[in-house]
């Protein structure tokens, strides 16, 4: 045979080996690529949670992240409250209408809650095979694989990511560990996210702050409370803040409210005992609380997260800022209510400058009206008496009837003069003294503050000896009564012109509140302040009544008897 036709064979066991060799390599370099890839997918998904700083956005990315991150359908990260239940749940996957469907979110139980509870990575090819597992609403699309890690803020945990229906099947213990290092970054990134988001409330409460001291003490300052709080419950993202002010007999009142559910508690008045507002102007401290005050909400309303803030000056309590939101809203936080006390802090100072203000202004305007008094009283009424000397000397040397009996008119009109100014400056020059004001006093006082909500001041008259017949203890009501009364004219009746008159015999007093406008809606009859009417007259056997005048306006009568023998 020639040399050059020898063909070279291997064993067959050398090739065999060389095969597999080979083919562990590429099996392993596969490996190595997809674990790179799985490796880049973390650091992009780790880089994409760290660049968001606002609080709402880092949670959803970070969920977004997870589940392009372990190839999952559907995500979730569950925040945790300080009693171990879900406070929030940002999820991905499922459709609006398809959410809507099924109701209420997760509450943290079954598997969830044992996340929770035991706050270590838990990872199950079946959910329903889990002894833990409570199932699903109806309507919930069918969840089987699951994994669940937590996420932890500065060693406390923060909440857990949630992962289910991993799309090749299962999920894998490689799965487990990008998750749970992703939750590390999320850690991170929500405690970066916080931190930014304080500063910037912090930042928006201090423009506010200024922005409210600037208001309070401008010229234009009628719409200061109202603007106060507005822009806490901007702030605050709360649904209610109320200005609440304490009435005395034990009762308190909501001076302005702002706010979606603002509306509804303005003029209200509740009792004080028990009550988040109460006991924060009794402690000079603010309060923080799960619930607000039911006595305090309309009958219909729930009301929830509440913070309590007594506006203060030099030590002196004014009233309280409370700060609600819905029931099952997010809690307010410790920091919440620091800034919250803060910015009352300032508020009450500056409210206390615009009192002091309008103190001096209300003393100039008494001054002047002691001047014009003095001038009435020394010069007008004196010629208007003498013109009737004059007139009256006339009349007695003239023969003619008819001139005679005109001229006594004009005299009756001097006199009727006389005594018109002489009533004015009782008024004008009425002066506080040791004793409380009386009812008269009062009343004429309310309706003078509340003049300014009306075009032309309402009209007001008195019939009967009032402040002999009505007993003290029955003051207080009338006042509110009158009060509430005009609040709800100048809110909702559109009128050119409102009158109030009061009337008391040895029987019975009666409030009565007029209007020309286009009234109340029938289904607003019943606000909180009407019903608080409705209470006080109860209370005291008497009655509310609120009508339709012809043709247009309102008549709201309230009325209560009186005890015979009663003292004033």
């Amino acid at each position: 045979m020639d040399s050059d036709d020898v063909e070279l064979v291997f064993p067959d066991v050398p090739r065999s080996r060389l095969d597999l060799a080979i083919r562990d390599l590429l099996g392993s370099a596969q490996e190595v690529l997809a674990t790179e890839g799985r490796l880049r997918s973390l650091l992009k998904a780790s880089r994409v949670v760290a660049d968001e700083l606002e609080l709402p956005v880092v949670l959803r990315t970070i969920v977004e992240a997870a589940v392009e991150l372990v190839g999952a359908r559907y995500g979730a990260i569950g925040v945790v409250n300080q009693e171990g239940m879900l406070e929030q749940f940002i999820h991905v996957g499922m459709p609006d209408e398809l959410i809507a469907h099924i109701g209420h979110l997760p509450e943290g139980h079954g598997v969830l809650g044992a996340l929770i509870a035991d706050p270590r990575p838990i990872r199950l090819a079946h959910l329903s095979d889990d002894p833990r597992s409570v199932g699903f609403p109806d309507g919930h699309p069918a969840m089987d694989s699951f994994v669940g890690v937590p996420v932890r803020v500065r060693g406390e945990v923060y909440g857990n990511l949630y992962l289910t229906e991993q799309l090749s099947g299962q999920f894998s213990a490689e799965d487990e560990q990008l998750l749970s290092a992703l939750a590390a970054t999320a850690g991170a990134a929500i405690d970066h996210a916080r931190l930014y988001d304080e500063s910037e409330r912090r930042r928006k409460w201090s423009a506010a702050s200024a922005e409210i001291t600037a208001t309070l003490l401008s010229d234009d300052s009628e719409q200061s409370l109202s603007i106060l709080a507005e822009r806490v419950a901007v702030l605050a993202d709360a649904d209610v803040v109320c200005v609440v002010v304490p009435l005395g007999a034990e009762n308190m009142s909501v001076e302005m409210a702002g706010g979606a559910l603002g509306e509804r508690f303005v003029g209200s008045t509740f009792p004080e005992q028990g009550t988040l507002a109460a006991q924060a102007l009794a402690s000079r401290q603010p309060i923080l609380a799960d619930r607000g005050d039911d006595s305090a909400a309309a009958p219909e309303l729930s009301i929830g997260p509440t913070m309590a803030v007594p506006l203060t000056s030099a030590d002196n309590p004014m009233g309280v800022l409370t700060v609600s939101r819905r029931a099952g809203s997010t809690r307010f936080t410790v920091t919440d209510l620091d800034m919250a006390a803060e910015f009352a802090t300032q508020a009450g100072l500056a409210l206390r400058l615009a009192a002091g203000r309008r103190d001096a202004q209300t003393l100039a305007l008494l001054e002047d009206r002691g001047r014009i008094a003095r001038d009435l009283h020394d010069h007008v009424i004196q010629r208007l008496f003498g013109a009737g000397l004059s007139l009256q000397a006339v009349a007695g040397s003239i023969s003619n009837p008819t001139v005679r009996a005109k001229l006594d008119e004009q005299i009756e009109s001097l006199d009727d003069a006389i005594a018109e100014i002489r009533t004015a400056i009782f008024t004008m020059t009425a002066q506080a003294s040791a004793r409380p004001l009386s009812l008269r006093h009062r009343v004429i006082d309310t309706v003078g503050e509340m003049a300014a909500l009306f075009s032309d001041s309402p009209q007001l008259s008195f019939g009967g000896a009032i402040d002999l017949l009505v007993p003290t203890a029955l003051s207080d009501d009338i006042i509110a009564v009158v009060r509430e009364g005009l609040t709800n004219v100048a809110r909702h009746a559109n009128c050119t012109q409102a009158s109030v008159a009061i009337v008391a015999t040895t029987t019975s007093v009666t409030v009565v509140v007029e209007d020309d406008g286009v009234g109340l809606d029938p289904q607003e009859q019943r606000r909180s302040g009407l019903s608080n009417l409705d209470t006080r007259a109860a209370n005291h056997g008497g009655g509310c009544l609120l009508t339709a005048r012809v043709p247009s306006g309102t008549t709201l009568s309230w009325s209560v008897p009186l005890s015979q023998g009663s003292e004033a």
